[in-house]
């Protein structure tokens, strides 16, 4: 077995390589493109209920911001690292790119263990590390969002911490919002609904209607649940749902009811009764039309790519898929819907709130929904021009749009002083 290199990073980098490459991009402007723009390594030191005081420690980069102010979520996470943080940004600035809204790529992390914190901890946690990030973001610098273990309070927290520090409310510094305090309608279901819009056109190009198609979705949090419920609603069967603790499979399919309410009783998808339990490994290789990898990165390897037995892979997490592994899904004609492409719905929902907060005005989510399908649709349609003008896979095409986009706005600004 060849050995592979899984730093989050070196693969971020490796998939741009790839591109820069293929449009001929020359060397200077290749490492003003690889280079992350800001990195800023904070502490946060945080009471704890029972009295004591732990540090936490935070990220929060900056990787280019050529087309924009940064954007790009937080994750809380105990396997959180810079490097990971650094890929995670440097993947905005893509997608952001393929999907053509005016902003670059950022993107931000504590390493810790929200599970094992209580809700005052976890906001006195938040606060802190927003105090001390506030250097950096703003409403025209950078504007970050729910990820990995983080959601909507967490955006509350973050933004009444800013506009404090301000003086004045800042809706626009943070996306992701709750509707009650300037977050946009659809904005929950946007990374769902935008990896929805991109199957329906995969569908169709590989000619295997979604309508009667089987689905695995690892990574039942809010972008997976979402999904599979969009997916049968459009008449898919979910045969095979995990967590982080395990999953459930049947070949008859899965009653998404039944799954949610035993999730909300247990805090896990382990002992559905009337399936089959599976590791989160197992699910990536269960015979099905339709793969939604939505948990973390690096879950199809050169180890299991050969078992992968999906037609089409929809990327809902960032960077699920190895560069070795992206070979092997090739040779094998899996059509993989790459993630700056597939999981875009939920940064350009968010740039829809952002600017419905500049302007104080709201849509209402039949709009949000049907620009969102607007954006997403014309994004795949190019991202799939380009792979058949330059005969290569989706995400080789998906980052040639992305990186000669932002070279161009990078050689057209020019360099100061």
């Amino acid at each position: 077995m060849v050995q592979e290199s899984l730093n989050p990073f070196e693969i971020a980098q490796r998939q741009f390589d790839t591109a820069a490459e293929k449009i001929g991009l020359d060397d200077g402007l290749r490492d003003v493109l690889r280079t992350p723009k800001r990195q800023l390594v904070v502490s946060i030191p945080t009471l704890m209920d029972d009295g004591s005081v732990k540090v936490f420690e935070g990220f929060r980069v900056q990787h280019n911001i050529a087309r924009g102010p940064a954007k790009g979520g937080i994750r809380y996470h105990p396997k959180v690292t810079l490097d990971e943080v650094k890929a995670l940004a440097a993947w905005m600035t893509w997608k952001c790119a393929t999907v053509n809204i005016p902003y670059g790529g950022g993107k931000g992390g504590v390493t810790c263990d929200p599970k094992r914190m209580s809700r005052g901890e976890l906001e006195r946690m938040t606060r802190r590390f927003a105090s001390e990030i506030s250097i950096i973001i703003g409403p025209d610098r950078d504007i970050p969002a729910p990820d990995v273990y983080t959601d909507a309070q967490t955006m509350a927290w973050i933004m009444d911490t800013y506009s404090m520090t301000m003086g004045y409310s800042s809706l626009g510094v943070v996306t992701g919002k709750p509707v009650s305090m300037g977050g946009s309608a659809g904005r929950n279901e946007a990374t769902a609904r935008g990896t929805l819009f991109c199957i329906r056109e995969a569908a169709q190009v590989i000619r295997r209607p979604v309508r009667g198609a089987t689905v695995a979705v690892q990574g039942y949090g809010n972008a997976g649940a979402i999904a599979a419920r969009l997916l049968r609603d459009d008449g898919a069967r979910v045969v095979a749902v995990s967590d982080s603790k395990g999953g459930a499979y049947s070949t008859r399919g899965l009653d998404l009811g039944a799954v949610d309410e035993h999730k909300n009783r247990t805090g896990s998808l382990v002992g559905l009764k009337g399936a089959e339990r599976i590791t989160n490994d197992e699910l990536l290789e269960v015979k099905c039309d339709i793969l939604v990898p939505a948990a973390l990165e690096n879950q199809i390897t050169l180890k299991n790519a050969n078992r992968i037995r999906a037609r089409i892979v929809a990327e809902a997490a960032n960077g699920p898929t190895t560069p070795g592994a992206d070979r092997v899904l090739k040779d094998h004609n899996v059509f993989v819907i790459p993630d700056i492409l597939c999981n875009a719905g939920g940064v350009t929902v968010s740039y829809f709130e952002w600017a419905q907060n500049l302007q104080g005005f709201f849509w209402d989510e039949a709009q949000v929904n049907k620009e969102l399908e607007r954006f997403m649709k014309r994004a795949f349609h190019e991202v799939h021009q380009m792979s058949r003008v330059h005969k290569c896979d989706m995400r080789t095409a998906a980052y040639v749009l992305a990186v000669g986009r932002v070279a161009e706005a990078t050689k057209v600004r020019g360099l100061f002083p």
